[in-house]
Protein backbone atom coordinates (compact mmCIF):
# COMPACT_ATOMS: atom_id res chain seq x y z
CA UNK A 1 0.00 0.00 0.00
CA UNK A 2 1.27 3.46 -0.88
CA UNK A 3 1.96 5.69 2.11
CA UNK A 4 -0.29 8.70 2.41
CA UNK A 5 0.99 11.27 4.84
CA UNK A 6 -0.48 14.65 5.60
CA UNK A 7 0.64 17.09 8.26
CA UNK A 8 -1.17 20.28 9.09
CA UNK A 9 -0.44 22.99 11.60
CA UNK A 10 -2.86 25.78 12.40
CA UNK A 11 -3.46 28.21 15.19
CA UNK A 12 -6.78 27.96 17.02
CA UNK A 13 -8.28 28.78 20.37
CA UNK A 14 -8.02 26.34 23.27
CA UNK A 15 -11.78 25.73 22.95
CA UNK A 16 -11.46 24.96 19.23
CA UNK A 17 -8.63 22.51 19.98
CA UNK A 18 -10.82 20.81 22.59
CA UNK A 19 -13.65 20.51 20.05
CA UNK A 20 -11.27 18.98 17.50
CA UNK A 21 -10.22 16.34 20.05
CA UNK A 22 -13.88 15.63 20.90
CA UNK A 23 -14.70 15.19 17.21
CA UNK A 24 -11.82 12.72 16.79
CA UNK A 25 -12.84 10.81 19.94
CA UNK A 26 -16.48 10.64 18.84
CA UNK A 27 -15.50 9.33 15.43
CA UNK A 28 -13.33 6.60 16.95
CA UNK A 29 -16.00 5.58 19.47
CA UNK A 30 -19.03 5.65 17.17
CA UNK A 31 -17.77 4.78 13.72
CA UNK A 32 -14.52 2.86 14.27
CA UNK A 33 -12.86 5.05 11.68
CA UNK A 34 -11.54 8.53 11.03
CA UNK A 35 -12.66 10.60 8.07
CA UNK A 36 -11.12 13.78 6.82
CA UNK A 37 -11.10 15.88 3.67
CA UNK A 38 -7.94 17.31 2.12
CA UNK A 39 -7.76 19.23 -1.14
CA UNK A 40 -11.31 18.21 -2.04
CA UNK A 41 -10.75 14.46 -1.49
CA UNK A 42 -12.40 12.56 1.37
CA UNK A 43 -10.32 9.92 3.14
CA UNK A 44 -11.59 7.32 5.58
CA UNK A 45 -9.18 5.34 7.72
CA UNK A 46 -10.44 2.20 9.46
CA UNK A 47 -9.20 1.86 13.04
CA UNK A 48 -9.00 -1.59 14.68
CA UNK A 49 -10.41 -2.40 18.12
CA UNK A 50 -6.96 -2.30 19.74
CA UNK A 51 -4.54 0.62 19.25
CA UNK A 52 -1.31 1.84 20.83
CA UNK A 53 -1.46 5.27 22.49
CA UNK A 54 1.56 7.39 23.37
CA UNK A 55 1.20 10.62 25.33
CA UNK A 56 4.09 13.04 25.72
CA UNK A 57 3.99 16.20 27.82
CA UNK A 58 6.72 18.82 27.62
CA UNK A 59 6.89 21.67 30.13
CA UNK A 60 9.36 24.49 29.65
CA UNK A 61 9.75 27.72 27.71
CA UNK A 62 7.51 26.18 25.05
CA UNK A 63 5.17 23.57 26.52
CA UNK A 64 3.22 20.99 24.55
CA UNK A 65 1.14 17.86 24.54
CA UNK A 66 1.54 15.17 21.89
CA UNK A 67 -0.94 12.32 21.50
CA UNK A 68 -0.04 9.57 19.05
CA UNK A 69 -2.35 6.67 18.18
CA UNK A 70 -0.91 3.88 16.05
CA UNK A 71 -2.02 0.43 14.92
Amino acid sequence: MELLEHEEKRRMSREEAAQLLRDIADSLARHNDLSFTREGLKYTVDVPDQVDVEIEIEIGDESGLEIEITW
